[in-house]
């Protein structure tokens, strides 16, 4: 309850006209998305519908990023179809609040940090591979339902359509010029769908994706055995589902913290976004997480607060129980015409600009992470890969970077001064430094400007501590951190007392 009465905060500057327009013009974008998801499944069309109400509504209240929207994303459903054909409808219930557990869990062992370990190229392949599967999605509404299929529109019914994108696109364009009081994408929604609607104009509409009427979300246990088999069931589904809502939700939260210049709350966010699949779980939704198209909608029309997605999901829940008879004549057209500017809006063109300019390996790691997504249509499976592979590249570079100075002092003692990282990939290369049979009889090993980061760093230390032993020298350690020191048992004897502790790295928290 404290954060939906902060709403209220007045040490929050919130202008309401502003929060208002935008959840209007969020519901409408969400509503048609919602709608397809929920077919591609196999699901009820009320499914996604309520999906998008109570993903809204409660990671708006209870999630740690203002100005977010969340709903029934085709990135988390996609998951379920499988079980969907499998096991029908209430294991995917049963799947969708079990990965809300799983979420939560995430949330309070404070796991949403690590999103942070995502690199920029990871990012820029992301955010730019959504904004073509967002474009591709509106082309697909350029096709009708037949007995034989779908079909792409033809003749004057795709002059029609194509026209009418071009008008919406025109007024989003035009009308921020004239004046930023009233959302662009709002406007440009509300004047096709009167043009249409005066003029008598023929053309597809919101009614020919389903029919949007109905009641409230029903409380409904999931009718599945509880059982070990029905958790082995539904375990892998809800854990992949757990996994893509989750990195989705926070490298939205990462793309909306950069557009704001503000800091939104990882971990909060998994607490709201579990909450709300539990929910989803036990009142018929499919389930869901952020949804960045949205988001990007929501950020556009000005919103910086919780009330634009609370009037959104209200909205929906409106249009589901009065409103659907008006809804189902707004035209797909001024809808397309939205969401292909947000398409727009959402690729990263300064990628582009920079290309040149970035190391070939971070381009190839931007081209490989866009295109998978694109490709899959998994969103977590391709920052995954891109993660992985940039870790690669990383450890390459690293290993390749590791540098020893040698010098002997006037008292005959060599000194081996290592640079660079020493762990798994570097490894190799440091001990290929040391000629243990022509050193003299002390040597002295210092670790001032380099960090020992591994086991196989250790174990490589202890393998050159036994091969100095056995040749009868007398080795010296010095600045090494005190994890590593009670590690080295062979050289036990020999470190130096006067050492140096590394520094402790942690990934930042919250």
């Amino acid at each position: 309850m404290k954060a939906y009465f902060n709403l209220f905060d007045f040490s929050q500057k919130i202008n309401y006209k502003t929060e208002v327009l935008a959840g209007l013009t969020v519901a409408m974008t969400m509503i048609p998305e919602s709608l397809s998801f929920a077919i591609l499944a196999g699901l009820s069309p009320l499914t996604g519908l309520y999906a998008a109400f109570l993903m809204g509504l409660i990671t708006a209240v209870l999630g740690g990023r203002p100005g977010m929207v969340s709903g029934g994303a085709g990135a988390t459903v996609v998951v379920l179809i499988a079980l969907m054909q499998s096991h029908g409808v209430e294991y995917v219930f049963a799947a969708v609040a079990l990965a809300g557990v799983l979420q939560i869990v995430v949330g309070l062992f404070r796991l949403g940090k690590f999103i942070r370990l995502v690199p920029q190229p990871v990012m820029y392949g992301f955010v730019n591979g959504l904004a073509v599967i967002i474009f591709m999605a509106q082309i697909q509404q350029f096709k009708v339902s037949s007995a034989s299929g779908a079909a792409w529109l033809s003749g004057s019914a795709l002059w029609i359509m194509l026209g009418l994108v071009l008008l919406t696109i025109l007024i989003v364009i035009l009308v921020p010029k004239i004046t930023k009081a009233v959302p662009a994408s709002l406007v440009a929604i509300v004047v096709v769908f009167l043009l249409v609607l005066g003029l008598g104009i023929e053309t597809k509409t919101v009614k020919d994706i389903a029919s949007i009427s109905g009641g409230f979300p029903p409380f409904h246990v999931p009718a599945v055995p509880f059982s070990l088999d029905m958790l082995r069931t539904i375990f892998p589904y809800s854990l992949v589902m757990a996994g893509v809502g989750l990195i989705e939700t926070l490298l939205t939260l990462n793309v909306v913290d950069e557009i704001t210049g503000t800091k939104g709350r990882g971990n909060k966010e998994a607490v709201a976004q579990g909450t709300a699949n539990i929910f989803n779980g036990f009142f018929t939704g499919m389930g869901g997480c952020a949804m960045i198209a949205q988001s990007f909608v929501n950020l556009s029309a000005g919103s910086r607060a919780r009330l634009s997605g609370i009037i959104a999901a209200h909205t929906i829940l409106l249009i589901i129980l009065f409103g659907a008879p008006v809804i189902e004549r707004v035209p797909m057209a001024a809808l397309v015409g939205v969401m292909i500017m947000v398409a727009i809006g959402t690729f990263e063109w300064i990628s582009l600009k920079i290309i040149n300019k970035m190391p070939r390996q971070d381009v190839f790691v931007g081209i490989l992470v866009a295109i998978v997504t694109v490709w899959l249509h998994n969103l977590a499976l391709a920052v995954l890969i891109g993660v992985i592979i940039s870790a690669l590249v990383f450890a390459w570079e690293s290993a390749k970077r590791i540098r020893a100075r040698k010098y002997t002092d006037d008292q005959g003692v060599k000194h081996y001064e290592i640079f660079g990282p020493l762990f798994f990939g570097s490894v190799t290369t440091f001990l290929e430094k040391f000629d243990v049979q022509n050193d003299p009889a002390e040597v002295i090993i210092d670790f001032r400007e380099s960090r020992v980061a591994d086991m196989s760093a250790i174990e490589a230390l202890n393998k050159l501590t036994e091969r100095y032993q056995k040749a009868g020298k007398k080795l010296h350690l010095r600045y090494l951190s005190e994890d590593c020191r009670v590690l080295l048992k062979n050289a036990a004897s020999v470190i130096d007392v006067n050492v140096m502790e590394d520094p402790h790295y942690q990934v930042a928290t919250d």
